[in-house]
């Protein structure tokens, strides 16, 4: 599934973008320049997908309808394919320009050498985008069917039936789909390949200003990977990164604008972009179309195209554009009110998502030497960002400069009008609006800086430019090597059993999933999922919703509320509150253990919930017991599995680390040495929880028990179990060792190191959690006994 998610998927979309680019040249009359050919391909099967999916019957043949156009118009211009081939050498550096930039951008998933993603759980967001790409696919944009009681119905009710934009969503889904790879797995490297696809109309920009060859591909990679747009795309913000290269073919298109002077043809690839970006983005994307609009209307005036004898013929290439221009983006002109509704609610809403204060202005410039963009660097980091910051913006003045005395009006206008647009739209906006405008806005100060760089070599200071070059591009690539370093990677496996069990389980839901992880969403589609700690709970669940990310236990709220649920998934962890009576363990696997409601199981009468570390009071008990009793009931306890906890408090650790609440942040290279002590010989299972990213080593009286590594879950309330590591122990006192190993260039390996729990169960059956059943007259067999709760269920 690697080499077909990270290799081949990409390659295939590359080869549909470029022959849709293709015929939309052979459709414009052959005026689209060839940096250009992928970005109008791209913007072409949004179109495609767009039209396709409101159909909702024809959305299924969405993939082949994409493969059709890009087949077609591979076959229409293939000599100009083989043309490229054969002039390899000269047209080199921008052949192998968007290559480097998807390794750039993909570099977490590539470098693991697994199907994952990166930024895990930072902004689930992404979790919608993968639901939709698939429902999209399967069932268009109809959502009359929806079932609006649980989470997954709500979710694409919630965002997609109110006119959420979905240009990206289904072209993810509809190539993704052709080669069979799950959207989970396709997200990083559709993310990656849009910056890939970017790099194109930045080549041209580059060499508008006046760079060439390798100076020109410098410029085209850093501005396609800034540090601000980096972030953005590993933590999955698919509708900006699309809508990237299409903001920037649009300034491109407006800098080469010599299809102002064709036939009515030539306004088709301009047109297009610019319905893709409004698929993509939603009419919010009207912001940056209006300034190359205006940039166009200028090319216009002064090239005396508003003369009488022009006027007609500049009138019939807005009439054809306009026509492009609503077709291609039909649903989202079709439900204009919604759409604009939704970007009022983005650039007005108080809510900040994920960060954790306002981006700042200076992060357009390209370098922020820390890991995370949400918060400033420190030291060190702190000094060398101020100066690269002020490096690249005084390279920006100089670029501006520059750009006025070549008199390159057009190119001067798009990238001053963008500056201003930045400013207004900042200034104008809310939190969670400025930070997407800061990201669409980097990538042309990246390009301005590097115009300095151009003025430097116009003047024949060929080592002052190279100098320049290499500090806005070592500043950039600094900046994402940290992002890299310390981001976190979804756990594969753990996403590949919940697929198993959504084969094995699919249409037996409605399906309660207690973990709190809504890229569950997606993987367990077939289930009709609800998860009480997502954004959209359950309706109808009482106390077990503890909040959004909150901690989920089924011992609390009534068990009543749980009837709507044939199945219930949990995380397979001795620790936590196995499901009510009713259900019975139909499948476990390493991560997850799947319960089913047995047939006319009825819910508990009443019930009362204990931790489980106390014995339970009589009196507790008998109040129970009399409420059976008049019922007709009997008592059903559920007593915790058999655990031996380590007290992580008292183990020996390197001074560096740190001790936050009672977890152990892992913050440097070091041992945690501790002892424990087992009441019988046998197989153990040792369990490790917390937020482990990089490769921990764990050993028992020196046997290594195991390696663990990637094991996250994005949320510290509620910390991730990690696979169980089974080995053999004789009774009495043992020693056990958690070694974090030191720098390594490996995706994550900064990423979060926190170890919140260690415990042992017995394996086997040892580690589950067993039930007791007392008439109720007996009730005092359950008194001074440990329970997770207590139950009075009628025979």
């Amino acid at each position: 599934m690697f080499l077909l998610s990270a290799v081949a998927y990409p390659l295939v979309l590359g080869a549909l973008c470029v022959g849709a680019g293709l015929a939309v040249d052979r459709a414009a009359g052959g005026l689209l320049p060839g940096a250009l050919t992928a970005v109008a391909g791209l913007a072409a099967l949004i179109a495609v997908a767009q039209l396709s999916t409101y159909v909702p019957g024809v959305a299924p043949a969405t993939p082949y309808l994409l493969l059709a156009v890009g087949v077609a118009g591979l076959a229409l211009g293939w000599q100009r394919v083989r043309e490229a081939v054969r002039g390899r050498q000269r047209y080199g550096w921008e052949l192998a320009l968007p290559v480097v930039v998807f390794v750039v951008a993909c570099a977490p998933v590539l470098f693991a050498g697994r199907p994952t993603f990166s930024a895990y759980m930072v902004l689930t967001d992404s979790a919608l985008h993968m639901t939709g790409a698939d429902y999209l696919i399967r069932h268009g944009q109809h959502y009359a069917h929806l079932d609006l009681v649980n989470s997954y119905g709500q979710y694409i009710n919630n965002y997609y039936n109110r006119n959420y934009p979905t240009g990206a969503d289904a072209l993810l889904g509809g190539t993704s789909s052709l080669l069979g790879v799950p959207a989970i797995w396709a997200f990083q490297p559709f993310n990656a390949f849009m910056l890939a696809v970017a790099s194109g109309p930045a080549w041209l920009l580059a060499r508008h200003i006046g760079l060439a060859r390798g100076w020109a591909a410098t410029a085209a990679l850093s501005a396609a990977v800034p540090a601000l747009v980096y972030a953005y795309d590993l933590i999955g913000s698919i509708k900006e990164i699309t809508a990237l290269p299409l903001i920037l073919a649009m300034g491109a298109l407006a800098v080469e604008a010599r299809w102002l002077r064709s036939g009515p043809r030539g306004a088709i690839p301009f047109a297009l972009v610019v319905a893709a970006g409004v698929s993509a983005l939603g009419v919010a994307f009207g912001a940056w179309t209006v300034v190359a609009v205006a940039v166009l209307a200028g090319v216009a005036v002064g090239d005396g195209l508003l003369a009488r004898r022009e006027i007609a013929r500049l009138a019939a290439l807005c009439g054809v554009g306009a026509v492009v221009l609503v077709v291609c983006a039909w649903p989202t002109w079709h439900h204009a009110s919604g759409s604009v509704a939704v970007a009022q609610a983005v650039a007005s809403t108080p809510n900040r998502g994920n960060l954790v204060s306002p981006l700042r202005l200076t992060q357009v410039f390209g370098a922020w030497l820390t890991g995370n963009y949400e918060v400033s660097p420190a030291g060190v980091g702190l000094a060398i960002t101020d100066v690269l910051i002020a490096v690249t913006a005084l390279a920006a003045v100089l670029g501006g400069v520059h750009l006025l005395r070549r008199r390159h009006l057009a190119l001067t206008g798009w990238i001053a009008l963008m500056v201003l647009t930045c400013f207004l739209l900042t200034r104008l906006g809310a939190v969670w609006a400025d930070a997407k405008t800061l990201v669409l806005s980097s990538p042309v100060f990246i390009l301005l800086a590097f115009a300095g760089v151009a003025s430097l070599l116009r003047t024949g200071w060929r080592a002052g430019a190279l100098a320049l070059a290499l500090v806005l591009a070592g500043g950039i690539v600094a900046s994402d090597a940290a992002q890299y370093h310390h981001t976190d990677l979804a756990p594969t496996a753990r996403y590949d059993e919940l697929a198993s069990i959504d084969a094995r389980f699919a249409g037996r839901g409605p399906t309660l999933f207690t973990d709190f992880d809504e890229y569950a969403l997606d993987v367990l589609r077939d289930l009709d999922v609800g998860g009480p700690d997502f954004s959209y709970p359950p309706i109808g669940l009482v106390g077990i919703d503890s909040g959004h990310g909150g901690q989920i236990n089924l011992g609390h709220g009534r068990a009543a509320a749980l009837r709507g649920y044939p199945l219930i998934v949990t995380r397979r962890d001795p620790a936590a509150v196995r499901p009510p009576s009713a259900y019975r363990l139909l499948w476990q696997g390493t991560y997850y253990q799947v319960w089913g409601r047995r047939p006319g199981a009825p819910a508990a009468i009443a019930r009362f919930a204990s931790r489980g570390v106390s014995p339970v009071r009589c009196a507790r008990v008998h109040s129970l017991a009399r409420v059976a009793a008049s019922k007709g009931a009997v008592l059903v306890a559920a007593s915790p599995a058999a655990l031996v906890r380590i007290d992580l408090e008292a183990a020996h650790v390197p001074a560096a680390w740190r001790l936050q609440a009672s977890w152990w942040v892992m913050s440097s290279p070091g041992t945690l040495d501790t002892t424990f002590r087992v009441p019988r010989a046998g197989a153990w299972n040792v369990w490790l929880q917390g937020e482990i990213m990089p490769t921990v080593e764990v050993r028992v009286d020196g046997r290594l028990a195991g390696l663990l590594g990637g094991q996250v879950g994005g949320d510290l309330v509620v910390p991730d179990t990690a696979a169980p590591l089974r080995i053999r122990l004789r009774a009495g006192l043992h020693r056990l060792t958690v070694s974090r190993s030191g720098f390594s260039l490996a995706p994550g390996n900064g990423g979060s190191a926190i170890l919140t729990a260690i415990f042992l169960t017995p394996a086997g059956a040892g580690e589950r959690q067993q039930l007791h059943t007392v008439p109720a007259p007996r009730w005092r067999e359950l008194c001074g006994h440990r329970y997770l709760w207590v139950e009075a269920v009628r025979r």
